[in-house]
């Protein structure tokens, strides 16, 4: 926890295991970090759709298209603004929740805010929330390796490529830098795909070619 600064804009850049994360993240600290979460999450229906809109607004996630094209310079500017803010800024770089235990390629777009809002980076790791409730399932009460819970890394800073968030080569070294640390402190094996094309496969959908 003393890795999070207590005042100041800063991206806290995390592994996405589970809709647990979005409790026990933000659990520890004492500040609010505001997530950008799929704007499905706010447009169900019934009293499922009702509670699960409260929750993620509860939890402070805000809603954005996450379609990719405009959507993501929706995304850029929602960011920007929340760190102009000042404000704790959480990111999941893979993009979605991962179809199993391992740590999957990160987007881009966690580089380009970084650069654009020049503030540091903390690599944040989930842990145990995969086995506590792996996607799609109800919430394991037996059976769990260890307690779930969060890992803060120290800052990471990158104001050497600060002026270049539109150097596509940075953008991906920076991501990488970045999934490394998570990497480092969630101890999980790396895959060097996108999470999103892991889990269309899976499903029999169509993956996209969405860097960011």
């Amino acid at each position: 926890m003393d890795n999070v600064p207590e005042s100041g804009p800063a991206i806290l850049a995390s592994n996405h295991l589970s809709f647990a994360d979005h409790f026990f993240g933000p659990w520890p600290l004492r500040r609010r970090i505001v997530f950008l979460g799929k704007r499905d999450y706010f447009t169900g229906k019934g009293i499922k759709g009702f509670l699960t809109k409260s929750f993620f607004s509860g939890v402070g996630v805000i809603p954005i298209d996450r379609t990719g094209g405009k959507a993501s310079e929706e995304a850029l500017s929602t960011g920007l603004r929340v760190l102009g803010e000042g404000k704790l800024l959480g990111i999941y770089p893979e993009g979605t929740r991962v179809p199993d235990n391992r740590l999957f390629k990160g987007k881009t777009g966690v580089a380009r805010l970084a650069l654009q809002a020049k503030v540091p980076v903390i690599p944040m790791a989930m842990i145990n929330t995969f086995e506590l409730m792996p996607s799609g399932q109800m919430p394991k009460v037996f059976g769990l390796p260890g307690r779930p819970g969060v890992r803060f890394g120290e800052p990471l800073d990158f104001s050497r490529y600060y002026g270049r968030e539109d150097d596509r080569e940075v953008l991906r070294t920076v991501t990488d830098q970045i999934m490394k640390a998570i990497g480092a402190l969630s101890g999980q094996e790396y895959c060097d795909r996108y999470a999103a094309d892991v889990r269309a496969e899976l499903t029999g959908r169509a993956p996209k070619d969405d860097d960011e």
